[in-house]
C-alpha cells in the first residue's frame, strides 16, 4: 500500500491525529529519568510544553507562508525558549529561498538590533545553518532614521542580507540596554513582487504545518533538555559555551554565551565576580531547567551593562539567593531550587571568565566578601 499523501492524511484526520500523538510524547521529556521532581519544575516543565505549541502554531500555521511574510513575536515574556534574554525583543519571519524579499524600517532608539537568515532546525535539532547576518551598526541608514533591506540569494548594492537556497527563516534580535526609555525599531517584512495576500490554506499545507509545528515541540524540548543535563556536569560554574552549538540553535555570531547549571540551598547564595571587557553590552540572567528565563516582569532575575552596580575597580559582582542578602545586584530564585543560567557578552574585545563560588547568605549580609 502506498503511503498516504499530505491530502489524504489531513482530508482523514490523520495529520491531527499525528500532531495530537507528537504532543502527548512530548511529555515523556518532562517526566524522563533524571529530571526534576519537584512540583513548581514540574508544573513548569508541562506549562513549557504549552508555550511550545502555542508558539510553534503561530509560526509555522498562523504565520506560516513565505508569499506573504509576518514578524511575529515567537519568543516573549510568555513564551520562552532557549534561555531566552530578558532584553531582547525577539521577532520571527517565515520566508523562502526562493523568494526575494524587502525589510523597510525605522531605526528608533533601542540599544542592539541585528538580522539573521536560518535554515531549518532553529530551536528544534540545533542544525540550523545561517546564511547571512547583517548588523545595524553596518547598515546605510537614512537622515530620518529610516532604512531598507533587501533579501536574496545573490548580492545585491546597499543593505543586503544573504539568504541561500535552504532558507527558511529570519530571525531579528532587537536588545535593550533600558527597556525603560529605549524604542524598538519599526519593522516591516514584504516579498518583492507579491501583494502582500497570503494564498489560500490548502491540506497540503496545513498538513505541513503541522508536522513542523510538532517538530518543533517534540525537538525543541529535547534538545534543551539534553543541554540542562549536560550543564549540571558544571553545577555553579560558568564555563563558555561551544560557540559551533549555539550558532546551530539560532545563535547571534556577535555573542559569546557563558551556559550552565545552578544549585542552592535554603541558607547558600551564588556569587559570580568579573571585571566586564569593552563590549556593546553584557548580561547576566536566572533561568529554570527548562531554560526559560524567570519571570523578569516582576523580579529581578538578570542584570546588564547598564543596570549593574560596579565596585570602585570597575569589576561586578552579582549574587544569586533566594532571600534579598542586602547587597546590589541580587538575583531573586523566585522560588526555585535549581536552574540554568546565562551570561553573555555582545560584540566583546575580550571574553573574560566569570568567577563563581557559593557561600552562605549571611556571609553578605554583612558586607562579607
Amino acid at each position: 500500500m502506498s503511503e498516504a499523501t499530505p491530502f489524504d492524511r489531513l482530508m482523514t484526520g490523520k495529520s491531527w491525529e499525528a500532531f495530537c500523538d507528537a504532543l502527548k510524547a512530548a511529555g515523556q521529556t518532562i517526566l524522563a529519568e533524571g529530571q526534576p521532581d519537584d512540583p513548581l519544575d514540574r508544573a513548569e516543565g508541562f506549562r513549557y510544553l504549552t508555550r511550545l505549541t502555542r508558539a510553534s502554531l503561530e509560526a509555522f500555521v498562523e504565520y506560516a507562508d513565505p508569499l506573504a511574510p509576518v514578524l511575529n513575536r515567537p519568543v516573549h515574556e510568555t513564551a520562552k525558549i532557549g534561555a531566552d534574554n530578558p532584553d531582547n525583543y525577539y521577532q520571527h519571519a517565515v520566508i523562502s529561498g526562493e523568494c526575494e524579499y524587502r525589510i523597510r524600517g525605522v531605526r528608533n532608539t533601542v540599544h542592539y538590533l541585528d538580522f539573521g537568515t536560518q535554515s531549518e532546525g532553529v530551536a528544534s535539532t540545533g542544525e540550523s545553518r545561517q546564511a547571512g547576518h547583517l548588523d545595524a551598526k553596518d547598515l546605510e541608514i537614512g537622515p530620518d532614521g529610516r532604512f531598507e533591506i533587501l533579501l536574496s540569494c545573490e548580492e545585491k548594492p546597499g543593505n543586503w542580507l544573504r539568504m541561500t537556497p535552504e532558507t527558511t527563516q529570519l530571525i531579528v534580535r532587537q536588545t535593550f540596554l533600558d527597556r525603560d526609555t529605549e524604542k524598538p525599531a519599526d519593522l516591516v517584512i514584504e516579498r518583492i513582487g507579491g501583494d502582500g495576500k497570503p494564498a489560500t490554506l490548502t491540506p497540503e499545507a496545513l498538513d505541513a504545518g503541522l508536522q513542523r509545528a510538532q517538530g518543533l515541540v517534540v525537538g525543541c524540548a529535547a534538545l534543551f533538555s539534553t543541554w540542562a543535563k549536560g550543564f549540571q556536569a558544571h553545577t555553579n560554574e560558568l564555563p563558555k559555551f561551544d560557540d559551533s552549538i549555539s550558532m546551530g540553535a539560532g545563535g547571534d555570531p556577535n555573542i559569546c554565551y557563558y551556559h550552565s547549571y545552578w544549585s542552592l540551598g535554603p541558607e547558600e547564595a551564588l556569587v559570580i565576580e568579573v571585571t566586564p571587557p569593552e563590549c556593546d553590552s553584557w548580561n547576566f540572567q536566572l533561568d529554570n531547567h527548562w531554560m526559560e528565563s524567570l519571570d523578569y516582569r516582576y523580579y529581578r532575575i538578570h542584570v546588564n551593562k547598564h543596570t549593574a552596580t560596579y565596585e570602585p575597580d570597575g569589576s561586578v559582582r552579582i549574587v544569586v539567593a533566594h532571600e534579598d542578602p542586602g547587597v546590589p545586584n541580587w538575583i531573586h530564585t523566585v522560588g526555585h531550587r535549581q536552574g540554568t543560567m546565562c551570561f553573555r557578552w555582545i560584540r566583546a574585545e575580550e571574553h573574560p571568565q566569570p568567577r563563581t563560588r557559593v557561600v552562605k547568605r549571611s556571609e553578605l549580609a554583612g558586607g562579607g566578601r
